[in-house]
């Protein structure tokens, strides 16, 4: 009689499992974080006005986009090495201390330090773009962009509830003694701590260090601790004994741009997200400019409030039907759904004139077809690019496409103030030109544009 002494191998996590837990947490997360950030938001330029002047109030919008694409460099190599857990919690840390600094500022006074704190403010904005990521790791090929979607989608109830948190913050805050306007930016700063802890504490396992377990398990791979490879079951909590694979050495944004160039489908992925933002950003940016011209002051903040609220249901209310649409459509038409979009949206908004209700229609159709190329691009580049450089491959995105957002924000007013905003509306049409060639161009015959 003989006894069996081979060490059992440990079970592969049960994936499916892990993914519906994973979806919760993001969609509760974002929701916190969307709050936290649309707050800020809200009173920024006028925070920025009261402590620094109207000239340089647009300065402190921007220094907060330009954070939230530079922190993208130190989110992924966080997420890259040590999971996606680590790395939205550290991003969000980064948008409360940005947000306490808002608040000393406004205390003190001090000019400089409130620019850093809304650089540092943007990390906010980091985590919940990159949250999207993370829904993608352990779902099914086919319904990668409808789970991708549903976290873009949670964003709509922190926007939509954020504007009456704002009111209720400053007035609680100034019960403690703190100035005007800067109450919100502590509620930010509570919401970001809120959400990095609940991330810290609950999204475990991490969806991407699974992911990597189940791959190596796939391909046939021996344990990291010398073990045997991974046997296939279903456990619903990560094994303890059995740490993820590491990330390659040098997978960073250097790599993944060398990967992202040799595949077309990686380069459409983040074209589509860059490009469709900046459009939007530039567009959407001096509408309340424009509507400025024919409404007087004490009728124009109404206004403003309808047509941006109607142009952020259109980004975000309907993401789960881009999503189901890039599901069953793919992934090129629905970028090039999203292109044909951006361009009605600049073609009726240019021509709107005075005319309020056919303006605001060219901005709901903006914040289509932003919708279309943020969900349809993201799911593209993230299927597009190899396991071991994903990470970094979708923080390239992110900085590539927060830089194109800070770049449109600082031309669109120096345009608007020479050439008009008609004028406006075309050249970002114009912009529009180069994604729609690339969408329209031919895959070559075995181009890798598949993960293997």
């Amino acid at each position: 009689m003989t006894t069996d002494l081979t060490t059992p191998a440990p079970a592969l996590p049960d994936a499916a499992s892990i993914q519906r837990r994973t979806l919760r947490l993001l969609c509760a997360t974002q929701v916190v974080g969307g709050i936290g950030v649309t707050i800020g938001f809200a009173v920024g330029a006028l925070l920025a006005a009261e402590i620094a002047g109207t000239a340089v109030a647009g300065l402190a919008q921007s220094a907060a986009v330009v954070g939230a694409a530079l922190l993208a460099i130190p989110v992924t190599r966080i997420i890259t090495g040590h999971g996606r857990r680590p790395g939205l919690a550290f991003a969000y840390a980064i948008g409360a201390v940005g947000g306490v600094l808002v608040v000393l500022a406004v205390v003190t006074r001090w000019v400089p330090l409130l620019f850093l704190g809304m650089l540092l403010f943007g990390g906010g904005s980091a985590a919940n773009l990159q949250a999207r990521y993370a829904a993608v790791d352990l779902a099914d090929p086919a319904r990668r962009a409808r789970q991708l979607s549903l976290v873009v989608w949670a964003t709509t109830i922190g926007a939509v509830a954020a504007p009456n948190f704002a009111a209720l913050a400053d007035r609680t805050t100034r019960g403690w003694g703190l100035p005007a306007l800067s109450g919100p930016f502590a509620f930010s700063a509570a919401a970001f701590v809120l959400a990095a802890g609940v991330l810290l504490v609950w999204l475990r396992p991490d969806p991407l260090l699974t992911a990597r377990r189940l791959a190596a398990a796939r391909s046939g791979e021996a344990a990291p601790n010398g073990g045997p490879a991974v046997s296939s079951g279903s456990v619903a909590a990560e094994p303890v004994a059995t740490p993820a694979p590491p990330a390659r050495r040098g997978a960073g944004l250097r790599a993944a741009w060398s990967v992202v160039r040799a595949r077309p489908a990686a380069r459409l992925g983040i074209a589509a997200v860059a490009m469709g933002h900046l459009v939007m950003v530039a567009v959407m940016a001096m509408t309340p400019v424009h509507l400025r011209e024919f409404y007087p002051v004490e009728e124009v903040l109404p206004v403003v409030g309808l047509v941006l609220s109607l142009h952020i249901a259109g980004m975000y209310a309907l993401a789960p039907v881009v999503g189901w649409l890039t599901d069953r459509l793919g992934r090129r038409p629905v970028i090039l759904g999203g292109i044909g979009m951006l361009l009605a949206a600049c073609a009726v908004a240019g021509t709107a004139g005075h005319h309020t209700p056919r303006l605001t229609a060219g901005l709901v159709l903006l914040g289509l077809g932003w919708s279309a190329t943020m969900v349809a691009g993201s799911t593209l580049l993230s299927e597009s690019v190899p396991d071991p450089v994903r990470p970094s491959a979708q923080g390239l995105s992110d900085l590539v496409m927060g830089l194109a957002g800070a770049l449109a924000g600082a031309v669109s007013g120096f345009v608007v103030q020479v050439w008009g905003y008609p004028v406006l509306t075309l050249l970002a049409a114009v912009a529009v030109a180069p994604l729609l060639a690339l969408a329209l161009r031919p895959v070559p015959v075995g181009a890798p544009d598949e993960e293997d």
